[in-house]
């Protein structure tokens, strides 16, 4: 069912950077050697880069990530023993293109109001750096608490003589190595982590041949069938919360009840999801059809969450049409969105000399 929601774009050519957080290559440098560095850690064993690495997109090969006290990389990634350490309750989004978080279908987004997180609980790339350092089960661990972990990491980087370097020329501070500052620094760095020319881009710019006859045969099946309804605007997605009744991760021994305890979720991007497979905010389905017949499955008014009853779905889901016929050419045009043109160069060492990106045997 087509409506005004199915509006769709290429994705601006440059990133808006917040006026408290302009970009600079002093602070881009900065920020990349700390999303790779496992002194951010409690423990010193995980870095943003294990779970957000670019051989995998920037995401995870993984349902649920394995953050403290695990070894190995993506799928093969495993606790160390004894472990008291939980899985990562939900699967890792990509970081590529979170700069044009909130962007709306008028192509006008703010980098100050972008939701990030898979419940839109930060408003920023500078809040979002930060929290999973913060996180027990991400990278904090359990030798500090919340409250002291960004204490011992600042006295950890004040220990380096390059950090302090680093710090001095990126930030005009009488005090450059702070939390505020680490946040801004990661954020910077992940503001270049962009991949704006797929295919679908140069469609829209003008390219007609860019994309296939089924490629192109493919969107407009996704607009028919009510995908565009929520996926759509430069980003495919609009951003906001939908219940949607995902089953239960058995690896989670409670339900994740979402926003607001409603099991409502952020629409996610459907950029580069040949780099993003498992899907969805557990990691439910291993792979696009499995996604689309999911949505077959509500649409026809089949309940796939025990906590969750059709009735509590959002109401768009009464416009899906998504049938059997429709799966291939749609996931044939969801191919034409992804771009593997991003940054892939990882740095051959870090600053505290622990092992870049963390265990991760790389």
């Amino acid at each position: 069912m087509l409506n005004s929601l199915n509006v769709f774009d290429a994705l601006p050519k440059e990133v808006i950077d917040p006026e408290n957080n302009i970009n600079t290559p002093k602070k881009i440098a900065l920020g990349k050697l700390l999303f790779y560095d496992p002194i951010l850690s409690g423990d010193k064993d995980v870095a943003c880069a294990t779970c957000h690495h670019p051989q995998n997109g920037y995401a995870e090969f993984r349902d649920l990530s394995i953050g403290v006290n695990g070894k190995g990389f993506g799928s093969k990634r495993v606790f160390k023993q004894p472990n008291a350490i939980p899985f990562v309750k939900r699967n890792a989004h990509t970081i590529l293109n979170t700069a044009f978080n909130g962007i709306n279908t008028k192509n006008y987004y703010s980098p100050d109001a972008a939701p990030m997180f898979w419940d839109s609980r930060s408003n920023s790339l500078e809040e979002q750096a930060i929290l999973p350092i913060k996180t027990f089960e991400e990278m904090r661990g359990m030798h500090f608490s919340e409250e002291d972990i960004f204490t011992e990491i600042v006295k950890r980087l004040k220990s380096i003589p390059e950090y302090k370097l680093l710090f001095k020329e990126a930030f005009d501070d009488p005090e450059p190595i702070s939390e505020e500052n680490i946040g801004k620094a990661i954020a910077a760095f992940e503001r270049t982590l962009i991949a704006t020319n797929s295919r679908f881009d140069q469609y829209m710019l003008g390219d007609q041949d860019a994309i296939s006859l089924s490629e192109k045969e493919g969107f407009e099946t996704f607009k028919e069938v009510g995908c565009g309804n929520c996926h759509n605007g430069p980003m495919f997605s609009d951003f906001k919360a939908h219940t949607l009744g995902i089953p239960k991760n058995e690896k989670l021994n409670f339900f994740d009840a979402g926003i607001d305890s409603t099991y409502a979720f952020r629409t996610p991007t459907l950029r580069n999801l040949r780099f993003t497979a498992p899907y969805m905010h557990n990691g439910s389905f291993s792979n696009l059809k499995e996604v689309l017949e999911f949505y077959e499955d509500i649409a026809d008014g089949k309940e796939r969450h025990e906590k969750v009853s059709h009735a509590q779905m959002d109401t768009l889901v009464n416009d899906l049409r998504i049938r059997v016929k429709d799966m291939a050419p749609i996931i044939s045009f969801l191919n034409a969105l992804n771009d593997p043109n991003f940054d892939k160069e990882v740095p051959s060492k870090v600053p505290s000399g622990l092992p870049v990106a963390g265990e991760i045997g790389l």
